[in-house]
């Protein structure tokens, strides 16, 4: 049954099947046979079956007895992912880390760091939220995220805690045959708003601040990725990371447009924060991962 079953019992499963006998592991265990045996004899007759077939002058385990193995590895794993997620959390360490993404920033130069946190806190578990505009900052207030990395337009809010990263440029980029990316001059303010721009917006409050809004005619999207896809098909024109669009102006796809007339600036110049409430401070891996981010990035 079940409410018979301990951890002990699995664990001396699980080393007798590695060390090929009882003998062996009750040698690596520090216990004499007896006991080993005895352990796995309990464990037969509580669950009503046969773990190891004993007719040879080794045991070894029947099919059964395969299978449950790999349970009890399963769940020996799950018990020091346990103790060690307590044992950080003694210490200050975070139970878990959630970070929120704007959409306009990269995912490329977290890697590495995220790479050595992995490596620094192996038991953490890691959530990641990217949302509209706006969306970091909000689930920052909602204590749904404990680090954010995002914009923060027109700036810092007081109650954050920021850190610049990194600027983000962006570009204006429309279809190749779409009517902007034809005109065979510097673009006007008239001449983008007679097309439909292509917006990123904030999912739960579309009424917000439009930065970068210039024309009277605009598609919102919340996803960054859907946008590109509109843009792709030719339904209006924006400004978008060089990242996400150099390899379709590379191709042909998409061409970047050219501002340089009596129109807005050719590019925009985002600054990229991390942030966290001032009121919340970070725990050990969260100040981890920001230690180590602004290093890479200040290199």
């Amino acid at each position: 049954m079940i409410e018979s079953l301990t951890l002990d019992q699995l664990r001396i499963l699980v080393t007798v099947s590695d060390e090929g006998g009882f003998s062996a592991a009750g040698r690596t265990l520090g216990r004499v046979q007896s006991a080993i045996s005895q352990s796995v004899k309990a464990l037969e007759e509580n669950q009503g079956i046969k773990l190891f077939d004993r007719s040879r002058q080794r045991p070894t385990l029947t099919a059964v007895g395969r299978v449950l193995v790999e349970q009890a590895r399963a769940i020996l794993a799950s018990t020091e992912r346990f103790e060690a997620i307590a044992a950080g959390t003694r210490q200050g360490q975070e139970a878990s880390l959630t970070l929120a993404i704007d959409p306009l920033v990269p995912t490329e130069p977290l890697i590495d760091s995220m790479r050595a946190v992995r490596d620094a806190f192996p038991n953490l578990p890691v959530s990641f939220y990217t949302e509209g505009l706006g969306g970091a900052e909000r689930r920052l207030r909602t204590g749904s995220a404990s680090l954010a990395f995002c914009l923060l337009l027109p700036s810092v809010p007081d109650d954050l805690t920021a850190y610049p990263l990194m600027d983000r440029t962006l570009i204006p980029v429309a279809a190749a045959a779409h009517p902007l990316a034809c005109l065979p001059r510097p673009l006007t303010r008239e001449d983008l708003d007679a097309h439909i721009q292509l917006v990123l917006a904030d999912a739960l409050d579309t009424d917000g601040p439009n930065y970068g809004v210039i024309s009277s005619r605009v598609w919102r999207f919340v996803d960054i990725a859907r946008r590109l896809d509109f843009l792709l098909a030719g339904f209006g024109w924006c400004k978008m990371p060089p990242y996400l669009v150099e390899q379709h102006i590379a191709a042909g796809r998409l061409k970047e447009l050219d501002l340089s007339g009596d129109g807005p600036s050719p590019t925009d110049t985002l600054p990229i924060y991390a942030a966290h409430m001032r009121n919340r401070a970070l725990g050990r891996a969260g100040s981890w991962l920001l230690d180590d981010l602004r290093r890479r990035l200040t290199q």
